[in-house]
């Protein structure tokens, strides 16, 4: 049996929550088309763009940690590639947001297989340690490249926001809102197919799962490719948003922290445990660096990630399911 291929037949409740999963996308893109037209404060949209991005960030880790369980220390290493890409075309031909998206997402597809051909045949620990190196590889590259600004940075003045959209804070946050719907529906689109069931088993036991006819090293390998788009497609928005990088940004040890903190969190097994994470944890940072100082977000995460760690190991999905009697797949 290859259970990289067979799928079962749709029941008609599967069909309704797809339905009504749909139709909650459209909701939450509406309500920030509302958002934009409505509130006038312009921190809201900066401190919802980075909200917002984690949800992003997070749903890309888990394709890879979450759902095939291979660990990555190194998410930061696909981010920054995406804003470097994007920072590249901005400054070579003024590169509009669609194609600097959809450079930095191939450019992250190629850097995750590359990174899945090299590493994915060791486990566990030696995995982990690869991809912390790919992090320090990628951003010696870009210290050591003068046309991207070297270690002090670079600051650009990427192409501004289309008219309608009522300034660039509220257009680079319907930006980020649209990335991150599109990456939650392919994250339940994987849960859910043949491919999903295939992730499950090579992660219960992957030489179970290549026994019973799943192509372990392939479908490592595409998921490696996944995850390293969607982490690069997140951070290409970053040069419209910020319009200066720099190396210490861009390859940041905290957003390392929080793209792996947030689905232990919010629970890795489905997908929507790291958009709880991701929201809770953003949240909470976001608040904190206003009230009482931004240093304190590293010790957020951690706080945070240990108290779930020992009272609830399987996240808020998990309590959730432990209260309703519920266990997901």
């Amino acid at each position: 049996m290859d259970l990289a291929v067979r799928r079962p037949g749709r029941s008609p409740s599967a069909g309704r929550r797809s339905l009504v999963f749909a139709l909650g996308c459209v909701g939450v893109l509406a309500l920030g088309v509302v958002l934009t037209r409505t509130v006038e404060n312009p921190y809201i949209f900066f401190a919802g763009y980075v909200v917002i991005q984690y949800v992003a960030v997070a749903t890309g880790w888990n394709v890879l940690g979450g759902y095939a369980g291979y660990i990555n220390f190194g998410p930061t290493a696909f981010y920054g590639v995406g804003v470097y890409t994007a920072a590249f075309l901005v400054k070579a031909m003024g590169a509009p947001l669609p194609v600097s998206i959809a450079a930095a997402g191939a450019a992250g597809a190629l850097l995750g297989l590359a990174m899945g051909w090299m590493t994915l045949r060791v486990q566990g620990v030696y995995f982990a340690i690869a991809t912390i190196a790919l992090v320090v590889m990628a951003e010696t590259v870009v210290h050591n490249i003068d046309y991207l600004g070297g270690a002090s940075g670079l600051a650009l003045m990427p192409p501004q926001a289309p008219a309608w959209a009522g300034g660039q804070p509220q257009f680079m946050l319907m930006v980020m809102l649209a990335i991150a719907v599109a990456f939650v529906a392919a994250a339940r689109w994987i849960e859910i197919s043949a491919m999903g069931r295939a992730l499950r088993a090579l992660k219960a036991s992957e030489v179970a799962a290549e026994c019973a006819g799943v192509p372990t090293f392939r479908l490592k390998l595409i998921a490696c490719a996944i995850s390293g788009a969607m982490l690069a497609i997140a951070g290409a928005p970053y040069v419209y948003y910020a319009s200066f990088i720099e190396p210490g940004t861009a390859f940041s040890l905290a957003l390392s922290l929080n793209a792996i903190a947030m689905p232990l969190i919010g629970g890795k097994r489905s997908w929507v445990g790291p958009v709880l994470g991701a929201l809770l944890l953003a949240t909470v940072q976001q608040a904190a660096s206003v009230t009482i100082s931004s240093e304190l977000n590293i010790l957020v995460v951690g706080v945070v990630l240990i108290a779930f760690v020992a009272v609830a190991p399987d996240g808020i999905v998990g309590i959730v399911e432990k209260l309703t009697g519920r266990r997901g797949a």
